[in-house]
């Protein structure tokens, strides 16, 4: 039986799209009340009319740039004054890349950190009290990229890693307080991730290096990390790829890296061969 989420309240982030459009009609689904912060207020007010049409539930949409500090304020006080609490925060937000690092513009690295990195430490920040208070989950979308190096993605993985250590500090530090610290790594998901992926100077590179079609869907996904909070599982890996990667890589890292390389170098316009 699925597990319902009724008078939960459930904040999203990047929930206008992908992975976390499909979180907000996941837990929509299962009775969640929804917060859902995205940067663009005309999606985000359209999400929210067919969620309560189709499923009755409460959903507030906070247009938020997780990037900003006070946005993030901002969306938790906003979730504070409409509904008193919070049971889950699910920092799904995030942006990709495609490059080599020799020619990437650094203010393009400084751009992933502030999505992927600072957005996460900045609404768990201002979360954490009440997801303390509630003995709730704290929940990092990440990727394979936090354990493993992907060439052309020097950004993504170093602030997926980043986003890594800093929720591993979190769980540890609040052992005693009945928090839940999910780490969630979906691998690769249909989504517009890729299209929205930035090239060497910044530029949105409006292609898919690879076969959406042959990838998980969003849906799916959304699914795998809502059970896995039921479950108030620590890491969540998705797809046997991922698994293997991380697994190999603990014992024989140097053929991981050969082994990454050459499946990277076949992507379509691969910046490196």
């Amino acid at each position: 039986m699925t597990k319902r989420f009724d008078n939960k309240v459930v904040v999203i982030t990047g929930a206008s799209s992908g992975i976390g459009k499909a979180l907000v009609y996941e837990f929509a689904r299962r009775g969640a009340k929804i917060v859902a912060a995205a940067r663009s207020a005309d999606q985000l007010s359209a999400m929210q009319h067919e969620v309560n049409e189709l499923f009755k539930s409460e959903v507030l949409a906070v247009p938020t740039d997780v990037g900003i500090e006070k946005d993030c304020k901002n969306l938790i006080e906003q979730t504070i004054d409409k509904f008193g609490k919070i049971d889950i925060l699910i920092n799904n937000a995030g942006v990709s890349m495609r490059a080599l690092f020799n020619d990437l513009h650094l203010d393009v690295i400084r751009k992933l950190m502030d999505v992927n990195f600072w957005g996460t430490a900045y609404c768990s920040k201002y979360a954490l009290p009440f997801l303390l208070s509630s003995k709730g989950s704290l929940v990092g979308v990440s990727s394979i990229a936090g354990y493993v190096g992907l060439p052309a993605r020097s950004g993504y993985s170093a602030s997926k890693s980043a986003m890594q250590g800093l929720l591993g500090v979190i769980r540890t530090e609040n052992l005693k307080q009945g928090l839940h610290v999910l780490i969630a790594c979906p691998g690769f998901t249909a989504s517009n991730i890729r299209f929205k992926a930035l090239t060497s100077d910044g530029s949105q590179q409006n292609e898919t290096p690879r076969n959406e079609e042959k990838m998980m869907s969003a849906e799916k996904v959304a699914k795998k990390i809502a059970d896995a909070i039921v479950n108030r599982k620590r890491s969540l890996v998705l797809t046997t790829e991922g698994k293997l990667s991380i697994l190999l890589n603990k014992f024989i890292p140097a053929t991981v890296d050969k082994l990454v390389f050459k499946k990277m170098s076949k992507e379509i316009n691969s910046p490196f061969k």
